[in-house]
C-alpha cells in the first residue's frame, strides 16, 4: 500500500502540464549539478527553469501549472542531490505567495528570487504590543512623503528578525476609516536607518522572537505590496499560508513517523522490557494515532489546493499541530522522569536556524520550544473562532468597533 495520498499527477505522456515539468526538470538537471554548485546558486537555477513554486506565472519562478506537481519536482530533485530548503529561509512560504498574488510587477522581479535562494532572509512584522490577535487593530503608522513613507511603530513576537534581510510590514495609512480599511502593506529593508531589533529572551534561552522598533524609517513607495489601503486583503494571503507552513510542519510531504513522535518513538524503543508499561504504551499509541492522521489530512488538504493561496480550513491542521506536539512533547518528557529534569542549557543565544516544533534540540528543547505553538501564528483560541465562523459557518463574535474609524476607538 502506497504511502501518500497526493502522488504525482498522471504520467507524463497524457498529462501534458506534468511532461511539460518532466522536460524542465531533465534542462535544469542537464546544465547544472546540484552536487557541484553552491545552495544559492542551483535554487537560482532552479527559479530560472521555473520550478521554484511550478504554480505561478512564468518569469516569477513558476510554469502556471497545478501547485500539485511541486512535488514532482521536489522528489526529483532530491534524487538528484539537490538540498532541501534551508529552515531559516521558511519565511518565503509566506512572502512568496503574498508578492506573488498582489505585488506589482517590479515587486515580484526585485524579491522572488533572491527570496527562493536564501540570498536575502525574511520576517514577519504583524504583531504589535496592541494589536496581537486584533491583528487589524494595530497602530505602526505610515505616512506617505512624496515618493516615501515615513513609519514610526513597534511589531513584537518576530520570529527571526535579527537575522532578516526584510520584513513583511503591515501599518496604519489611513486612521479616520475603519480599522480593516486602513491598512497598506510594505517590504521592509531591516538594514534602513531608524529600525532597532531587540531580543526577547524565551524559556528555552533562546532569543528566537524580537521586538521591532521603527523611528521615522523611510520606505520608497515602490516597495509596496499590494494597493494604499488594501493591506488587510493582503495579509490574508500571508496568514493563510502561515497557518499552511505551520500546521504542514514546513515544506514538502512528512515522512510517516517523522518530527516530535520520532523523538517519543526513539525514547521509547531505548526502554528496557521492565520499563515498558501498558500505560504509557497506550499513552504513545494513541498519540502515534493522532500525529499519523494529522500527516495525511495534511496531506490531502495540499493536494486539494488551488493557486497555492490554502483557505480558512488550515486553521484545522494549525491547531491541531500546536496541541499535538505540546501533548507529545509532554509525554517525551515524562518518559525520561527525573532525567527530563536536569542536563539543559538555558544560556542566552540567538539562534541562526528555525524549527518550530524544536526536536531538533532534543527533548527538553521540545518541550519548552512548542508551548510556542499555540500563540504563534495565531492563538489556539483565535483558530477555533475561524473554524467556528468560516469553516462551521457559525455566529461571529460580537465586534462592536468593527464599523467605526479607527481613530474613535478606545485604546488602553
Amino acid at each position: 500500500m502506497t504511502d501518500t495520498l497526493d502522488a504525482p499527477a498522471a504520467d507524463a505522456a497524457v498529462d501534458p502540464a506534468a511532461a511539460r515539468v518532466d522536460t524542465a526538470i531533465d534542462e535544469l538537471l542537464a546544465s547544472h549539478n546540484p552536487k557541484q554548485l553552491s545552495y544559492a546558486e542551483f535554487r537560482g537555477a532552479q527559479f530560472d527553469a521555473g520550478l521554484a513554486w511550478v504554480h505561478f506565472d512564468e518569469g516569477h519562478g513558476g510554469l502556471g501549472v497545478s501547485p500539485k506537481l511541486q512535488r514532482r519536482v521536489e522528489e526529483r530533485l532530491r534524487a538528484a542531490g539537490a538540498r532541501p530548503m534551508k529552515p531559516v529561509t521558511f519565511f518565503m512560504h509566506l512572502a512568496g505567495p503574498t508578492i506573488h498574488t498582489h505585488g506589482s510587477e517590479e515587486v515580484k522581479q526585485r524579491f522572488l528570487r533572491p527570496m527562493f535562494t536564501g540570498e536575502e532572509l525574511w520576517c514577519q512584522l504583524f504583531s504589535e504590543p496592541g494589536a496581537g490577535s486584533d491583528f487589524a487593530g494595530l497602530a505602526t503608522r505610515a505616512v506617505a512623503d512624496g515618493e516615501e513613507w515615513v513609519v514610526n511603530g513597534q511589531k513584537v513576537w518576530n520570529t527571526l528578525a535579527h537575522l532578516g534581510d526584510y520584513g513583511m510590514l503591515v501599518t496604519r495609512t489611513n486612521p479616520e476609516v475603519p480599522k480593516h480599511r486602513g491598512l497598506t502593506y510594505f517590504a521592509l529593508d531591516m538594514k534602513s536607518p531608524g529600525v532597532e531589533v531587540r531580543p526577547l529572551r524565551q524559556i528555552t534561552g533562546e532569543a528566537e522572537f524580537n521586538e521591532v522598533y521603527m523611528t521615522d524609517v523611510r520606505v520608497p513607495d515602490a516597495s509596496r505590496i499590494g494597493d494604499v489601503g488594501d493591506g488587510w486583503r493582503v495579509s490574508l494571503t500571508t496568514l493563510m499560508n502561515e497557518r499552511n507552513a505551520i500546521g504542514a510542519g514546513g515544506a514538502g510531504p512528512p515522512k510517516r513517523g517523522s518530527g516530535p513522535i520520532s523523538v517519543l518513538v526513539k525514547l521509547w524503543n531505548q526502554r528496557d522490557d521492565a520499563e515498558r508499561d501498558d500505560v504509557t504504551r497506550d499513552r504513545l499509541t494513541k498519540l502515534w494515532t493522532r500525529a499519523e492522521v494529522l500527516r495525511l489530512t495534511n496531506m490531502r488538504a495540499g493536494a486539494n489546493r488551488r493557486k497555492g493561496n490554502p483557505g480558512p480550513e488550515m486553521s484545522i491542521a494549525k491547531l491541531a499541530f500546536a496541541e499535538l506536539n505540546q501533548a507529545l512533547m509532554t509525554c517525551a518528557v515524562d518518559m525520561m522522569g527525573s532525567d527530563g529534569l536536569v542536563g539543559y542549557d538555558y544560556t542566552f543565544r540567538r539562534p541562526g536556524d528555525l524549527s518550530v516544533d524544536g526536536s531538533d534540540g532534543g527533548v527538553q528543547h521540545g518541550f519548552l520550544r512548542v508551548r510556542a505553538n499555540s500563540i504563534e501564528g495565531g492563538t489556539s483560541e483565535i483558530m477555533r473562532n475561524i473554524l467556528g465562523e468560516q469553516v462551521l459557518g457559525l455566529p461571529g463574535e460580537p465586534r462592536i468597533d468593527k464599523d467605526v474609524p479607527w481613530v474613535d476607538v478606545p485604546r488602553n
